[in-house]
């Protein structure tokens, strides 16, 4: 059980050149999806749409019986209240449906929408259809769908297929704009593909003028996702020749691949690397963040080096960065997992006093760890600090605790705990057996004392014969001196 930060960061598809258009499309999109609970029309068609039970035959031919004026708004409507309800097939087919029996009044921006909502459903054989549908129909697609569309494929591993479509956009009569090719490059970028997002830079470098920051950052952010430091520092020393100062946000992607890069290969190297990149960082005025700090204590923790991750937290006091509970969970989590539980327990009080309040993943996971290292009553504290602050998701919490304790034969504490768990409403994931001690088997560390007196004997019958060999060893020495120098002295008599 381990929670760890996330090693990939938000990664933003639309930046703050695109950030005007896409309120502008948002909000002329939702204005189009007032619903009105009361509507029976609107409640009748998602009736239909989200029921299981019959065939997708069945469903069209229930549509078919549906006697009410079918408008575009209402299609938009069901498909939004449905989309987390309905299966996608079933939603897909009405949508179809609704096509065939309002092929001229549905509008672009009611096929651009559905696009949009089964893209987000990462169902790309619905995407495929509506995309052939859409450029059959000579319809027209929104640069906003386009820049998600060609975000998901992407992430579903079909970056050749987002690349074709961003090739041919003239045929889903979208222009290719800056618009396109940025988003066309954040979406590679955000999956390690930089290198096929350079070559989409180099040819459209005319499209791209004045928001080579922009660029320049995802490229960093793919290179850094394949690991590859010589790129990544490449890209931050192009910035550079640009007259474009790198800012937190690189900086920060460079020292994550970096650390991830030794973490691999040179563990040793971390902390003094890391260090490198901070100077580099403080020479163009970018000040180090808790973030930062973090990056660095994850990999020491991940190879369990505990002194080097207490020096880095104190170098974040002395440096006047504060740390934030991310890095007290990342070096107290090291100190359990190498039995180190007083000072681990010490840094939790200091966390603490500062007043800092974790989630409740950091308890859950601490707790976890404790129980693997055989340390319940440790886990129990941090339960009472977690009920202490109110933070509610106890569950998960019982739930690794009393079995653990009942396992070890305290079957009395696991069912104070069990009661304690039930007044307060939580729903356990075990049932009742583990408190039952002729059903839960308790495991006892023992010594195998037969297997320790073997080993005890057979380390003394070893004994002896190293010292006979050293003796025989020493005396066959002593033979060829003697010889040698008898040899010496006959030579020069």
């Amino acid at each position: 059980m381990s929670f760890r930060p996330k090693p990939r960061w938000p990664f933003l598809l639309l930046r703050t050149f695109t950030a005007k258009k896409s309120r502008n499309l948002s909000s002329f999109r939702f204005s189009t999806l007032s619903i009105t609970p009361a509507q029976p029309e609107l409640q009748e068609l998602c009736g239909i749409v989200s029921r299981t039970i019959n065939g997708l035959d069945e469903l069209e031919s229930s549509l078919s019986n549906f006697r009410a004026s079918l408008t575009p708004s209402l299609v938009t409507q069901v498909v939004d209240s449905c989309k987390n309800e309905a299966p996608t097939r079933r939603l897909l087919r009405f949508f179809l449906w609704s096509h065939k029996n309002l092929k001229c009044n549905l509008e672009d921006k009611d096929y651009n929408h559905a696009i949009r909502v089964f893209a987000a459903k990462k169902d790309h054989t619905a995407l495929e259809i509506l995309l052939s549908d859409l450029q059959k129909d000579g319809r027209a697609m929104e640069s906003q769908t386009f820049a998600i569309v060609a975000e998901i494929l992407v992430k579903l591993g079909r970056e050749d297929e987002a690349l074709g479509i961003f090739k041919n956009l003239d045929k889903f009569n979208c222009p290719q704009d800056s618009f396109a090719v940025t988003a066309i490059i954040n979406a590679l970028c955000s999956r390690g593909h930089a290198k096929r997002a350079e070559g989409v830079v180099f040819h459209h470098k005319d499209k791209i003028s004045g928001e080579e920051s922009v660029i320049y950052r995802s490229l960093l952010y793919g290179w850094s996702e394949q690991e590859n430091v010589k790129e990544a520092r490449r890209i931050i020393k192009e910035m550079k020749s640009a007259a474009i100062t790198p800012d937190l946000f690189c900086y920060n992607t460079f020292l994550r691949c970096l650390c991830e890069k030794n973490l691999k290969r040179n563990p040793s190297g971390l902390v003094p690397e890391a260090w490198n990149v901070m100077m580099e960082m403080r020479s163009y005025k970018v000040v180090p963040n808790s973030v930062t700090y973090n990056i660095l204590l994850s990999c020491l923790g991940r190879t369990r080096r505990v002194k080097e991750s207490c020096q880095v937290l104190e170098t974040m006091k002395k440096r006047g960065c504060s740390p934030d509970w991310m890095s007290y969970y990342l070096v107290i989590r090291v100190l359990y997992l190498t039995k180190r539980f007083g000072k681990g327990n010490k840094l939790v009080d200091e966390m603490m006093e500062k007043g800092l309040v974790p989630n409740f993943k950091f308890y859950y996971d601490l707790v976890g760890v404790l129980c693997g290292e055989e340390r319940p009553y440790y886990a129990l504290e941090l339960l009472e600090r977690m009920k202490r602050s109110s933070l509610g998701g106890y569950g998960p919490v019982y739930d690794v605790v009393i079995p653990k304790l009942c396992r070890g034969g305290d079957f009395e504490k696991g069912k104070k705990l069990w009661d304690e768990a039930v007044n307060m409403g939580i729903k356990l994931s075990f049932s009742s057996d583990v408190l039952d001690p002729s059903i839960t088997e308790v495991y006892k560390p023992t010594r195998k004392v037969e297997e320790s007196l073997e080993d005890c004997s057979s380390a003394k019958s070893k004994e002896p014969v190293k010292r006979d060999a050293r003796k025989t060893f020493k005396k066959m020495e002593r033979k060829k001196r003697i010889n040698n120098k008898k040899k010496k002295n006959y030579g020069a008599a």
